[in-house]
């Protein structure tokens, strides 16, 4: 997940403002492009990505892949039955959480 919002991050700093003709193309939402911009990335397909990413505004797409993100780690604690912290840590290959006041 850190790469694909590295490749993310990478790619908004580097981009041009939308076009005019870009705008009167098929209108995309939030979590279409969110999605399809992941998905992207995991499969290392470079087309996709820049294509996804010009579907809509880089701070909404920046919120779709949040909001993925969210529900994907909570989905995975509910299947799991693991508080979403631990679950969330172990993707990103962080040691456990310690937790304040416990020695």
């Amino acid at each position: 997940m850190v790469p694909v919002l590295a490749r993310l991050r990478s790619f908004l700093a580097s981009r041009p403002a939308r076009s005019k003709a870009h705008e009167h193309s098929r209108q995309h939402n939030i979590f279409e492009a969110a999605a399809t911009y992941v998905t992207a990335a995991i499969e290392d397909d470079d087309d996709r990505l820049d294509e996804s990413a010009g579907w809509v505004a880089p701070e909404a797409l920046m919120f779709g892949v949040n909001e993925l993100a969210c529900r994907a780690v909570t989905e995975l604690a509910r299947e799991r039955n693991e508080p979403v912290e631990a679950v969330a840590r172990r993707l990103l290959g962080l040691p456990r959480a310690e937790r304040a006041g416990s020695n």
